[in-house]
């Protein structure tokens, strides 16, 4: 098993006092290698799970573990190196620094992993992507399209276990969605990277031999309370 979700809990507190249930799942798994596509409706707490996944947040209670390591049991700084090292996250917003080039936005981020940056393997990323002629453009100097590559090759760059993606077709134009999606599955097939895309497209998801929708597994009934939270809930509480 690659990564293994039990007991997780997640709540939000409202402005008003009342707190809103986000996420109660028992049990979510992806084995190696396995890509799954996540469905379900807008403000579901579908980006607040990835973001729990990956340990951008953490949930109020339960446990996340990716390849044997419990990612909720980290402190903050292990859970950034760790994700660094072993999760790619490929954000609907791309979420590329303007300031530098396509090859170095690659290169920042194989150095947040604490490794030393690989130039040949940012390049061959990137050439893997067809963005070998871009390699000294800007973020400006690129297409919707062109910087999602970037982007997915930024996340792969670390040679991760996991690859999270969140919407990763929703800005590109309908004449390169499938370009990016097929890059993205050929990648991770070929890394034995396990996939967890989020997408509101079914011809998108349709794709995927196992397609997992999220209300069916997410207990969170979306409805405010107001009863006490645990201080953890109060103080980690996040926005689907």
């Amino acid at each position: 098993m690659s990564l293994l979700l039990q007991n997780v809990l997640k709540t939000h507190r409202q402005p008003d006092g009342a707190v809103l249930s986000i996420l109660d799942i028992e049990r979510y798994a992806l084995a190696e290698g396995e890509q799954v596509a996540l469905v379900g409706p807008s403000g579901g707490g579908k980006t607040t799970l990835l973001n729990v996944i990956s340990g951008i947040t953490l949930p109020d209670s339960g446990s996340v573990t990716l390849r044997g390591t419990e990612i909720t049991r980290l402190s903050e700084g292990r859970r950034d190196r760790f994700r660094a090292q072993k999760i790619g996250f490929v954000f609907q917003t791309f979420n590329l620094l303007s300031a530098f080039t396509a090859l170095e936005n690659v290169l920042l981020g194989m150095s947040f992993s604490g490794r030393k940056a690989d130039r040949p393997r940012a390049k061959q990323l990137l050439e893997q992507v067809g963005l070998g002629h871009r390699l000294d453009h800007k973020p400006t100097r690129l297409s919707v399209g062109e910087q999602q590559r970037v982007a997915i090759a930024r996340a792969l760059a670390n040679r991760p276990s996991l690859l999270l993606a969140d919407e990763p077709t929703a800005n590109v134009d309908p004449a390169n969605q499938q370009s990016v999606l097929d890059l993205i599955r050929t990648a991770c097939r070929e890394g034995n990277v396990s996939l967890l895309i989020v997408t509101h497209a079914m011809e998108v998801a349709n794709q995927f031999d196992r397609v997992d929708r999220l209300p069916e597994f997410n207990r969170a009934n979306r409805q405010p309370v107001n009863t006490a939270v645990s201080s953890a809930a109060q103080t980690t509480g996040g926005a689907a």
